[in-house]
């Protein structure tokens, strides 16, 4: 666990690797917004449910519930969405914005908490548990909250990213004592500057012998097949993360897996938490769930003066 507690250091200044692909030039990161930036006037209602009880707490499921919608009557499509924080820290708030906007939509959306470092004195590998818990929650509870099992979308920033990825195609790392029989595997991804191969966010020394290779354990884009959700991922061109989408592009190309990589140029690493691109980013989104038929209609945000870069 020593080699945990290091990649959770090494995660910050976010150092590849040697030998591996060049990070972009890195600009500074820009903290987040205080307060949620609203997306939708729309009247959307709110509840906090408990999915899962840990020796370090309770973790709820914050919801964001669409407008004139029965839950008895109607199965909607729902969106998970997991904050960033390198594992360390963070706040379900994060995306308060989205989670509104997609509600606002249609979807039936929740915000999640998860263990942290800082708070909870945990690992990568318990937010990878309970990241699958949520899903898996979400899914055996779909009748009560009128969802529709089947069509379960899993998002997240950065380390939050990684945690959306990791339920999808992370094999393994389940809580003891869960119903694997109900599927954590979403099927679909929405993913800002996600952390996907985890061996690139440490030096070489900290994947020693001494249980090193929890970093490849962990990292999604290792194990990407033509069976994963369709994807659709969002990185500043000046982002040190940035070549985990293209190296998560290029392995979905190789196994033909559906992947859309959207570039912005010359931005930093967590740029979608601010405007135009907060916007831009969730405008995109709209269309990539739209094109898979979990959203009806055009996007209700304007179309915005900043242009993101489709990657061949």
């Amino acid at each position: 666990m020593r080699t945990l507690s290091l990649l959770l250091a090494a995660f910050l200044p976010l150092s590849l690797a040697s030998g591996q692909e060049p990070s972009p030039p890195a600009k500074p990161r820009r903290p987040l917004p205080k307060e949620p930036i609203p997306l939708t006037d729309a009247p959307v209602q709110t509840r906090e449910v408990t999915y899962k009880t840990t020796p370090q707490g309770e973790l709820n499921l914050h919801f964001y519930l669409p407008p004139h919608w029965d839950p008895k009557k109607d199965q909607r499509p729902a969106m998970v969405f997991f904050f960033g924080g390198g594992w360390r820290s963070g706040s379900y708030r994060q995306f308060i914005s989205q989670a509104a906007y997609f509600a606002s939509r249609g979807l039936v959306c929740a915000s999640a908490d998860y263990r942290v470092s800082s708070i909870h004195k945990t690992t990568p590998d318990a937010c990878v548990a309970d990241a699958k818990s949520a899903v898996r929650w979400l899914r055996q509870h779909a009748a009560d909250f009128g969802i529709d099992p089947q069509r379960i979308i899993a998002a997240g920033g950065s380390a939050g990213g990684h945690l959306a990825a990791a339920t999808a195609l992370v094999p393994g790392f389940d809580e003891p004592g869960e119903d694997t029989a109900i599927s954590c595997v979403p099927n679909a991804m929405v993913l800002f500057n996600p952390a996907l191969d985890l061996t690139l966010v440490v030096d070489r020394e900290i994947l020693g012998a001494d249980g090193g290779n929890i970093a490849p354990a962990i990292s999604p884009t290792r194990f990407l097949t033509s069976k994963a959700p369709p994807a659709i991922l969002f990185f500043g061109t000046a982002d040190t993360l940035a070549p985990h989408g293209t190296g998560y592009l290029r392995r979905a190309v190789e196994v033909g897996a559906d992947a859309e990589l959207w570039t912005a140029a010359d931005e930093a690493h967590g740029f979608f938490n601010h405007q135009p691109w907060l916007e831009a980013t969730t405008r995109k989104a709209d269309e990539f769930l739209t094109r898979l038929g979990y959203l009806d209609g055009l996007p209700t945000l304007p179309e915005t003066t900043v242009h993101l870069d489709r990657a061949p």
